[in-house]
């Protein structure tokens, strides 16, 4: 790419080449918008913002595949970010370090994050440059797989009307407040973790102890996936086929 040979560290090139490449090539999920505009220098946690719809996106890039988690910036500015709804959607991009070309994308739309889904980082010891700060990480296994949308996949580009079709899907999500958000992503995740379309209540039951170590100060909880259960029927990302019987939509 023309203007980056003046860079020597490899991080820094990668990280300029891959904004540059987001610039020309990404698009907004939200609208029709073919082009997302990078946001001025600086600009804490946003890279890019729809010319159109206004939505806000941050870019993460690495040249290995995202796996386990994502490393994000400070803990208590993630965790107050999503307790007021001020979270950017994230484009992951695996980039194959020695072709130079994009490997995989997939975005997790702002309104797909829960607490439980923020990993505390140790604080930088006491020799840093910011001793003391506390980090975080963006545990993708504590996301619903579908609130991974894939952009690119092997090297191969999703339609983008396939894509926009998959965040409407989810955007519903987005009129819950961040409180039963929470309680509504754990429980969505939970029932994909069943490995099954189908399921009965029963099967939900069976996530209690896992949504209880979520949200220990919650002492109902069967009670509490059944309430999510109907959330997540009203918002059409589950059917009800009666007699305590669902299916993932």
């Amino acid at each position: 790419m023309v203007g980056l040979e003046k860079y020597k560290s490899k991080s820094r090139l990668a990280g300029l080449a891959s904004e540059i490449w987001g610039q020309e090539n990404l698009y907004c999920p939200n609208c029709d918008s073919p082009h997302i505009q990078e946001t001025p220098t600086n600009t804490p946690a946003i890279d890019y913002e729809c010319p159109r719809c206004r939505a806000l996106f941050q870019l993460k890039a690495k040249a290995s595949a995202f796996a386990g988690r994502i490393v994000d910036a400070g803990y208590s500015k993630m965790i107050r970010a999503i307790k007021e709804n001020r979270t950017p959607n994230i484009f992951a991009l695996h980039y194959d370090p020695t072709s130079w070309t994009v490997a995989n994308i997939f975005l997790v739309p702002h309104f797909a994050y829960s607490l439980s889904a923020i990993e505390k980082r140790k604080p930088l010891g006491p020799l840093a440059r910011r001793a003391g700060w506390v980090g975080c990480n963006i545990l993708l296994h504590a996301i619903p797989p579908d609130a991974r949308i894939a952009i690119v996949r092997a090297g191969k580009p999703a339609p983008p009307a396939e894509v926009r079709r998959e965040y409407a899907r989810l955007k519903p999500l987005a009129t819950l407040d961040a409180k039963r958000r929470g309680w509504t992503l754990d429980v969505l995740n939970g029932i994909h973790s069943l490995g099954k379309k189908g399921f009965n209540l029963e099967d939900a039951y069976t996530l209690e102890a896992h949504l209880s170590r979520l949200h220990p100060a919650n002492r109902n909880v069967q009670p509490k996936i059944r309430q999510q259960l109907q959330v997540l029927r009203d918002l059409g990302l589950l059917e009800f086929l009666g007699k305590g019987s669902y299916r993932l939509r």
